[in-house]
């Protein structure tokens, strides 16, 4: 199987590289971090760069890309450390939204494509333990044709930035997909551990427009576009720690020479490296599968998600280890690698729920990749 990136991948790749070098610098991170963690404006550079419409049909000016194009994005943004919600609102919301009718999509496709607007998934509870079946929420048919939606959702990414959610709730006894724009919501953000954004949202008969009405396998494939994602922002995360982690080493000396020369410590960045290469390897199998059947492709990106939260966990206490005591201090960028591989261990479920999913699949088998 040819792993080789085409030339027009490589070209995305090196775009994203070099917007991150020139225009968000760790320093410029770092304020908007302390500042609350409002990511609108460095959304908008990003959808000024085309990268909005990644994943939205050309038909509604978009570029139509690929999972592997926007595997190559987020790898760039995880790279760069860019604390945008790029995968909620141009990877998920997309992929959502091909469900739904076409006026639906002729509504709102073409103002996330140019960035205009900004919709995010809002579908966790507090109950749910990461279950996408375990839904509260409900969804009221209206006088006037439409819909309105009551419940609360939890940890919606860049929530009170949004424009609009796309909302889970149940609706005579299926779990339909409901788009809410904000004024009709009660929101209340909230900054999050890794410098980004995040809210509790509150619908009370929020009037609503139908995305579709038994949308439980239309949310499954959205948050495995999620997980892809996640997986490729983290493989860039933990590329990045580890050169950071490596250079810090060849300039801090111990007994008068750099404590890289130490074998000891040499072979804990071998292990290091073997878990990036591990996370690397299985972030491609979760991306190349998401044109599978639901079945295959669900347990394939459960199985990408457990190694990945292994190795994110992994590569970021040891780096934190190697570094010593500036490891955790706020003004050294390692710490906010390590904050941000935390938080996306977490993402789309943790590494515990996904090793039940990959366990509760393997129904006729006892090879986790077989």
């Amino acid at each position: 199987m040819n792993f080789d990136f085409t030339d027009d991948q490589n070209s995305l790749r090196d775009a994203v590289q070099r917007w991150v070098d020139k225009g968000f610098s760790f320093e410029r991170r770092h304020g908007l971090a302390k500042a609350g963690g409002a990511t609108r404006a460095v959304y908008a550079e990003l959808a000024e760069l085309g990268l909005a419409g990644l994943a939205v049909p050309e038909a509604h000016g978009g570029m139509g890309f690929s999972a592997v194009e926007a595997m190559v994005v987020m790898e760039e943004l995880g790279r760069g450390l860019v604390n945008a919600p790029y995968a909620e609102a141009a990877l998920v919301a997309p992929a959502l939204l091909a469900a739904a009718p076409e006026a639906v999509q002729a509504a709102w496709l073409p103002k996330i494509a140019d960035g205009t607007a900004l919709v995010v998934l809002a579908h966790q509870e507090r109950a749910a333990r990461y279950r996408l079946e375990a839904v509260e929420a409900t969804a009221t048919a209206a006088p006037d044709g439409g819909f309105t939606v009551s419940g609360h959702k939890s940890v919606v990414a860049a929530g009170d930035e949004a424009d609009a959610f796309i909302v889970s709730a149940r609706h005579e006894g299926r779990i339909g997909l409901f788009l809410v724009e904000q004024a009709a919501a009660q929101v209340r953000g909230y900054p999050t551990q890794d410098g980004a954004r995040a809210a509790e949202v509150t619908f009370d008969a929020a009037p609503a427009t139908r995305v579709v009405a038994d949308g439980a396998a239309a949310l499954a494939y959205g948050t495995d576009v999620g997980i892809a994602a996640v997986c490729a922002e983290g493989v860039g995360l933990m590329d990045r720690l580890l050169a950071i982690t490596v250079e810090y080493m060849n300039t801090r000396k111990q007994f008068g020479v750099a404590i890289a020369t130490f074998q000891a410590l040499r072979h804990r960045i071998a292990d290091v490296k073997m878990q990036v290469e591990l996370g690397r390897s299985m972030s491609y199998f979760a991306t190349l599968k998401l044109g599978e059947p639901e079945p295959q492709r669900r347990r394939a990106l459960s199985q990408a998600k457990v190694q990945l939260g292994r190795s994110m966990r992994f590569v970021g206490q040891q780096c934190v280890q190697l570094h010593g005591g500036i490891g955790v201090t706020d003004e050294y960028a390692g710490s906010h690698y390590f904050k941000r591989l935390t938080m996306l261990e977490m993402a789309y479920g943790d590494t515990l729920h996904h090793l039940g999913e990959v366990s509760a699949r393997m129904q006729d088998t006892a090879g986790v990749f077989a």
